[in-house]
């Protein structure tokens, strides 16, 4: 390989671990919303294929080793995949072990990455011989996983019925700017419609802040009094086998290879789900709960990974939540990536092994150093200096020139009616997996249900 792609990919694995060790640790911010769109801008400014996933594998890996440093010191997910760990987190924090608890985590993320590279990889190959037939399947696909993943919401019954109005509306948008001439017929708008889906709980509440009722009805608070105790950290560079105990790296390891063979599942569902399925039988409140969260932090990362890899190894379709939400640029971004022109067709399997080798490396190396050994100081700035809302605006501006580079003026508006609809679905059990499978199989879905 070139040296001057290894030198990209690695400039590009250490911007993606910098600026995602800084994002993990704000709090409550949503996997989708800060990978996705920032993914996408560096695509769309032509930035080299082979940077663009190191990044990404740098960035998801980051950003899995962070974001439960907010949960250890403040009981504050620092992200959707972190909310599972905020239980027995304040159990080690009750115990005065916050510190431990951070250790455990970030130990726990680091084996999660490194077992679920090669069982990803093993899996893919074992997938790849299949994959003509299914991507001639790949409408049908989208749809049967908007079904299943339907019935794995909260939501059950609300989730189903929507599949077919929510295609209808996505769809409807689309013949509207054909017939008026906004885009090309040749032109499908994904990636802005994409994207309002993702940030669709962010418009929807502040539309609703525009109504007086609900913005007086709404609880008022104080500012969060956060202690953080000394710890005495080592120069030396941590070794998580000896963090973790050695069941503590057996479980954690255990749950890395379930996480990355159910890839195609809720990571969040898997990760409660096994997270307490491997811990439930310790009767030791604080042996439990470390062991729950190093496990629990290993799915999230194997989960992810694998959710990443095995679709653009083996398939070329985001047929994954993870491939579909944050990851969803590497497969479809127009004009430079689409369905059949992405970065599996551009790279070969030996490529997007090297770019995901070099980008987990960087992050592990990096972030892992500095989220043990600066955890406090990091969460300091970040909550003192780093409004929350200042992120949320960032991204949502970002969303919002995206949309006009898609379609114009028209566009912000599709995109706002995208995002009240699916804030308003969110809000009520329905979770992005569904919506985002709806998005893809929306012209199948008009096809079949149309005729």
């Amino acid at each position: 390989m070139d040296p001057i792609i290894i030198m990209q990919m690695v400039a590009a694995g250490l911007f993606g671990a910098v600026l995602y060790t800084i994002i993990g640790v704000a709090p409550g911010t949503d996997e989708t919303a800060v990978l996705a769109p920032v993914t996408l801008a560096l695509i769309l400014a032509g930035v080299s294929p082979y940077a663009i996933l190191a990044f990404f594998i740098s960035a998801i890996t980051a950003k899995k080793l962070t974001d439960s440093i907010p949960v250890a010191v403040a009981g504050i997910p620092g992200g959707v995949m972190a909310a599972p760990m905020v239980e027995p987190a304040m159990v080690l924090k009750q115990h005065g072990l916050s510190n431990l608890s951070i250790k455990k985590m970030a130990s726990g993320s680091v084996i999660g990455t490194i077992v679920s590279i090669p069982v990803s990889i093993g899996l893919a190959m074992f997938i790849m011989p299949f994959a003509d037939t299914i991507v001639s399947y790949e409408g049908l696909i989208f749809f049967s996983g908007a079904v299943f993943l339907a019935l794995l919401t909260k939501n059950k019954l609300l989730s189903l019925i929507v599949i077919v109005p929510f295609a209808l509306l996505i769809q409807g948008l689309r013949e509207l700017y054909w017939a008026t001439g906004i885009v090309a017929q040749d032109t499908t708008v994904f990636i802005s419609f994409f994207l309002g889906i993702t940030i669709g709980p962010i418009i929807f509440s502040i539309f609703e802040l525009l109504n007086q009722n609900t913005r007086n009805s709404m609880p008022r608070y104080g500012y969060k009094e956060i202690e953080f105790k000394k710890v005495v950290t080592t120069e030396r560079f941590p070794n998580p086998l000896k963090i973790l105990t050695r069941k503590e790296s057996i479980s954690a390891s255990f749950g890395s290879v379930l996480g990355s063979l159910t890839f195609f599942l809720s990571p969040v569902g898997m990760t409660v789900f096994y997270g307490e399925l491997l811990s439930r039988r310790i009767k030791d409140p604080v042996k439990r709960a470390s062991r729950a969260i190093s496990t629990m932090d290993s799915l999230t990362s194997a989960t992810y990974m694998s959710g990443i890899l095995i679709p653009l190894i083996a398939i070329g379709l985001p047929l994954s939540p993870v491939a579909i939400g944050p990851g969803n640029a590497l497969f479809n971004a127009p004009p430079v990536f689409d369905i059949d022109n992405n970065i599996h067709h551009q790279l070969t399997m030996s490529e997007i092994i090297v770019a995901t080798c070099i980008g987990a490396a960087i992050a592990m190396i990096f972030t892992y150093y500095i989220a043990m050994k600066f955890a406090n100081q990091i969460c300091t700035f970040v909550f003192k200096l780093v409004p929350h809302e200042a992120l949320i605006g960032l991204f949502m501006g970002l969303v919002l020139m995206l949309a006009f580079m898609d379609a114009g003026w028209v566009n912000l508006f599709g995109v706002l009616l995208i995002g009240l609809v699916a804030g308003l679905l969110h809000r009520n059990g329905v979770n992005y997996g569904v919506m985002f499978m709806i998005l893809y199989s929306a012209p199948w879905i008009m096809g079949v249900f149309g005729s």
